[in-house]
């Protein structure tokens, strides 16, 4: 196995047990609401603006046309598999080399996918909501988060 292939692995699997467990490197002071509101409360956070943010609002509109491009490639993706395999049954045997090319298209294809959505979806994406009353971009955080603010959960909409 290739060594940067195993480092990702690696990274992904950490990834995964350090958010699974609620693990973090340098944990802040929780904030404390009072007890009769523990139940009622989520913690919110203002919206950093950033690199990421700016990106995804410029490629928001042309979102739709990148799905459709994005198909389409996967659409002559699987006509080069199905391909491929058409050649390797007329021939009746196995020629490996004639799945390189579909091979590399599908890698390439699979890496420009991740890509574009990690541009088009920021992590702000999911996590955004809109406080009644209050103005500006939010979004949830935790009760450890530096700045986080206490708001009653029913005047958070999503």
């Amino acid at each position: 196995m290739k060594p940067n292939f195993l480092f990702a692995i690696i990274a992904l699997i950490s990834i995964v047990i350090i958010s699974s467990f609620d693990l973090q490197l340098a944990p802040n002071a929780a904030l404390q609401v009072p007890a009769n509101v523990a139940g009622q409360a989520l913690y919110v956070c203002p919206a950093e603006s950033s690199v990421w943010s700016s990106v995804a609002q410029m490629l928001q509109p042309v979102s739709k046309y990148i799905t459709i491009a994005f198909f389409f490639i996967v659409m002559l993706l699987l006509f080069n598999w199905g391909w491929a395999l058409y050649q390797n049954l007329l021939s009746d045997s196995f020629k490996r080399e004639s799945f390189s090319k579909p091979w590399q298209f599908t890698k390439l294809t699979f890496w420009a996918g991740v890509i574009v959505l990690l541009l088009v979806f920021t992590p702000n994406y999911y996590r955004t909501v809109h406080i009644e009353g209050a103005a500006g971009e939010w979004v949830l955080c935790e009760s450890d988060t530096p700045g986080a603010l206490a708001v009653r959960a029913e005047l958070v909409t999503d």
